[in-house]
């Protein structure tokens, strides 16, 4: 499966929550997309449950199927909680941790200032979005990026909440991890023992 770049909206009305971002029409039209969607939903399975939330996971944090795979296995390996952890793996991706800090103002933009060759990680150009934090690392806006509209648009409006796993410096326009996120400071509504009850099987 190629990665989605169909309408961000169509996904949040299948899910019935803002996944790929807040928007206006979901509280217009609250039921799934397509012509049966306002018909009255079968109950689901407790297999659907679990792939509609992986699903959900991998659309949130834009992963694609074998990546998010390969994430699970890794998780399942290291100690620990194997759902906590494959959360705090995919939110210590680059990629997740540029939209967090701020510096842009979706995840899909986040990527594209990595590909883009944009963001440093101590010191380091670093152009691949899934690439693994650390606690310690540091992440920063190149040098010769830093007076780009869209980067400061992002910092100078940026509201969000601060984590308490983040560092920030709007001046130098660097960040620091500080530790992997514990569970109850990952905001994203997502259910990871479905997840695992899934690759469990």
């Amino acid at each position: 499966m190629a990665r989605y770049t169909g309408p961000k909206v169509r996904i949040s009305r299948k899910f019935n929550e803002p996944v790929m971002g807040e928007s206006k029409v979901l509280a217009k039209k609250n039921y799934a997309p397509g012509q049966h969607g306002k018909t009255k939903k079968r109950k689901l399975s407790e297999y659907a449950m679990q792939l509609a939330e992986k699903q959900k996971a991998k659309y949130i944090y834009g992963v694609l199927e074998r990546q998010f795979a390969n994430t699970f296995v890794k998780a399942s390996r290291k100690k620990g909680v194997t759902g906590e952890v494959l959360l705090q793996m995919l939110e210590a991706r680059l990629d997740n941790t540029i939209y967090r800090l701020g510096v842009a103002p979706t995840r899909r933009a986040a990527r594209q200032l990595v590909v883009h060759k944009h963001i440093t990680v101590n010191g380091a150009v670093v152009g691949i979005p899934s690439f693994q934090l650390r606690p310690g690392d540091k992440v920063a806006v190149r040098e010769k990026s830093k007076s780009l509209e869209t980067i400061a648009n992002s910092v100078s409006i940026n509201t969000a909440k601060k984590y308490n796993w983040l560092e920030w410096d709007t001046k130098e326009l660097e960040g620091k991890i500080i530790n992997l996120p514990p569970r109850e400071e990952i905001p994203e509504n997502i259910n990871e023992q479905l997840i695992v009850e899934l690759y469990s099987k």
